[in-house]
């Protein structure tokens, strides 16, 4: 028999800005103890090497996750110019190395190729799954695998800064499933003078900006204590890019108890994906169908907004 995992039924997201080091892993670990929560979970890895937002869903906010997930996400990367490594950052084995340095209009015109609905080889260091295993498993013992490329939407790549002639820093705005190292590589192979990932940070993603995020040390000094929960985000801030319906009290109930509700919609659609609240509070995510909404996912939260 399986253990019943202790902790307090508590939902909602608390936004992390990870230091670099430890894993996604690892933060959420960090947060669940210091607010002693049941379940937890993060909405898109980061890197150990990584800063930046990472945003922690708690209880009944992890049935939202996928929507985080979704939406778009804003990066802020260096690229050292002239070296390849085998990870596609700065912890790899070098590959190659190139005395080529491009000028900043080079850089430029060649990041055009990297903007829109494009396709993307992963690293051959990433979580990527291979016959069941992941890639970086395989690539640590040696293996050099052949990884299919992936569709990525990247809605904008910008230089923002030129430090010195060997690096050049990027800020990126993509969808789902996109590699940063990937777009280093890339890059570098495309201008001819190799490159990889020096740092990287999510400024934000979806709702979540970095600039609102605890710090580690942060969260292990406010550890349960109220003063942390104080900063958890509504379970409805994951539900931001999906339109909200109004449950009637007895389309509320239904659909609490797992049923197609009524609801008052305006400005949906027939087969829209949206959330029903009730009194403020999420109560179901489904698709609207002839003035009801027939849910796909029903949060259980108490009649408060505690849970």
């Amino acid at each position: 028999m399986a253990r019943k995992r202790k902790g307090r039924d508590i939902s909602g997201w608390l936004v992390v800005d990870k230091p670099a080091g430890p894993t996604s892993t690892a933060v959420v670990n960090k947060v669940r103890w210091a607010l002693d929560a049941k379940k937890a979970g993060h909405a898109g890895t980061l890197d150990p090497e990584a800063t930046g937002v990472l945003a922690i869903a708690l209880g009944e906010a992890t049935k939202t996750v996928p929507y985080i997930t979704d939406a778009l996400k804003a990066y802020e990367f260096t690229i050292r110019l002239g070296i390849a490594t085998n990870t596609d950052d700065a912890e790899g084995e070098v590959l190659g190395t190139s005395e080529l340095r491009p000028d900043d209009d080079a850089i430029k015109a060649a990041l055009a190729d990297f903007v829109g609905d494009i396709q993307q080889v992963p690293p051959q260091f990433s979580a990527v799954k291979i016959d069941g295993q992941r890639a970086y498993k395989r690539a640590r013992d040696g293996e050099e695998m052949e990884l299919a490329a992936r569709p990525l939407f990247v809605e904008s790549l910008l230089l923002t800064d030129r430090p010195d002639t060997d690096h050049v820093t990027l800020e990126m705005v993509c969808g789902k499933g996109g590699y940063v190292r990937s777009i280093a590589r890339d890059l570098g192979q495309k201008l001819g003078c190799l490159g990889h990932v020096r740092d990287l940070r999510r400024v934000w993603s979806g709702p979540f900006d970095a600039a609102d995020g605890l710090t580690l040390d942060q969260i292990t000094e406010m550890a349960r204590t109220p003063e942390l929960d104080a900063h958890l985000q509504p379970l409805e801030v994951g539900l931001d890019d999906l339109p909200e319906v109004k449950a009637t009290a007895e389309g509320a109930t239904r659909l609490r108890n797992g049923n197609p509700g009524m609801v008052i919609a305006s400005g949906v659609e027939y087969g829209d994906e949206c959330w029903a609240s009730f009194e403020g509070q999420a109560v179901a995510v489904g698709r609207f169908k002839a003035g009801e909404l027939h849910p796909s996912r029903v949060f259980n939260l108490s009649q408060d907004g505690d849970s």
